[in-house]
């Protein structure tokens, strides 16, 4: 075997379950992630399995674990490769450090124990081991006479903490160097809160995302706009507008935006119909009253979540920390209501089906195989009052990917094994994407100094993947 090596243990030929293993000589390798399964890809060639949980590669050289950020598909198999006898260290960001315990906490519940005593004895194992590293700074992992290894981690814009990973390896005996680059998951430029990702100096080995490889966002302006002109639609109807969202990340920028709408709604003092403001009939549309409208945040996680972004300011981009220096409050803003418990999250869902009050519903999980978004779907599909705006990807064989597809068409979808009719509107603006587009990857490998030696396109669909490759032959042939 010529070293470097990659070996991928998942996200090879899907979206989801990232797992890189860098092989760097005989003797030391570096895992980079080590994330779930979700939708379709728990099976195997379409045979059942439990999720393709369990650690089924050798542990014997890894050295440590490096994670790009704390989105489950990333960090969930965490649990099993501690299991699985796993006792090196776990680098990442300082803000992926204070947000990873929440996750894997909620991992933990989810696939070991509800047990308090068990979860908080796991959460001191995990803490035990993480290394917070600040972004751009060198950290020298192994020096031997056969192998210098360092890593540095660089701001990837695509959730807070989220980093791409450089590392850098030299072989004295020879006097090669070789730098290769995990992109991680890349963030859309100008996304709310973050800083946006700068290509690395260089790479000779690049492994690379690819989830939008063959589309391109709108604009964050012509995004902001359309979000509010949907639910402005949306809610001229009385009813509830459902946005299943991932508790971290999409959730924060999606009230980012909308604490946006409500404070320019805010300072207008008065609202003429116009053309926007009338129906099909000619009459005219009550406008929304967006300084009243609840906007209701159905996800203990999420709020834990949104309470550790806050405590994070620091690390947003500098509109973000202006808006909070001009009194604003974009994450904890007036209209924003906060369910925890589940006896109030029964509550507020049974109000908002009986009554005709409108209404916004932020709720987990994004892509809705489980969470209390479920809930809601099942009460609310069935009534044309309602509507589900979907802000993220979908990956193939989750409930909501069929709802995406099959709503528009009045389909259906099995939740929890039952079946239920769509006869909701469904929209979907993927301009809000935490991840960047095919000009963003693109721009991404054309920003280094020089091209790679070699590209591997990872965490794509097919045809995603296919696209982007294409794209990427063309411009380095020019």
């Amino acid at each position: 075997m010529r070293y470097p090596d990659i070996e991928h243990h998942g996200a090879k030929d899907g979206v989801t379950g990232s797992c890189h293993q860098l092989h760097m000589d005989a003797s030391h390798s570096l895992l980079v992630d080590c994330g779930l399964f979700q939708g379709n890809e728990t099976s195997i060639d379409g045979r059942a399995t439990t999720g393709r949980l369990d650690i089924e590669f050798s542990l014997a050289t890894v050295q440590a674990l490096v994670i790009t950020h704390v989105h489950i598909d990333h960090v969930g198999r965490i649990p099993y490769l501690l299991a699985a006898g796993f006792k090196g260290p776990i680098y990442c960001s300082e803000p992926s450090a204070k947000l990873l315990p929440i996750v894997l906490e909620d991992a933990f519940k989810l696939g070991f124990s509800r047990d308090q005593n068990d979860i908080e004895r796991y959460l001191r194992l995990v803490e035990q081991r993480l290394r917070p590293l600040p972004y751009q700074q060198w950290l020298t992992l192994l020096e031997t006479s056969q192998l210098v290894a360092r890593i540095r981690l660089q701001r990837a814009g695509h959730v807070l903490g989220s980093a791409y990973v450089e590392i850098d390896l030299t072989y004295p005996a020879t006097g090669e160097n070789i730098r290769v680059v995990f992109s991680g998951d890349l963030g859309a430029p100008h996304a709310p809160l973050l800083m946006p990702p700068k290509s690395p100096e260089r790479a000779d080995i690049l492994v690379l995302e690819s989830t939008y490889g063959d589309r391109l966002h709108e604009d964050r302006a012509s995004r902001r706009q359309r979000l509010e002109a949907v639910i402005e639609h949306a809610l001229k109807d009385q009813g509830t507008v459902l946005i299943p969202a991932f508790s971290i990340g999409r959730t924060q920028e999606l009230l980012y935006e909308l604490e946006e709408i409500i404070h320019h709604h805010g300072e207008l003092s008065t609202v003429k119909p116009s053309a926007a403001n009338r129906d099909s009939a000619g009459g005219t549309l009550e406008p929304t009253d967006w300084p009243k409208l609840p906007i209701i945040l159905d996800s203990p996680l999420a709020t834990r979540f949104t309470e550790a972004y806050r405590s994070l300011k620091s690390f947003w981009n500098h509109e973000a920390r202006e808006r909070v220096e001009a009194g604003r409050n974009p994450l904890a803003f007036d209209n924003l209501i906060k369910i925890d418990s589940h006896t109030d999250h029964i509550a507020v869902l049974n109000h908002l089906t009986q009554t005709a009050r409108p209404a916004i519903v932020i709720a987990g999980n994004g892509m809705c195989s489980g969470g209390r978004i479920v809930n809601y779907l099942k009460a609310m599909l069935h009534d044309p009052r309602h509507d589900v705006l979907f802000v993220g990807y979908q990956a193939q064989g989750t409930p909501g990917h069929a709802v995406q597809q099959y709503g528009p068409k009045g389909g259906y979808v099995d939740l929890d094994g039952e079946r239920f009719g769509i006869r909701a509107n469904v929209t979907s603006i993927g301009g809000y994407s935490a991840h960047a587009d095919q000009r963003g990857l693109v721009e991404f490998v054309t920003g280094m100094g020089e091209w790679p030696q070699e590209i591997r396109v990872v965490h794509g669909e097919m045809g995603a993947k296919e696209a982007l490759a294409r794209k990427l032959r063309d411009r380095s042939s020019r």
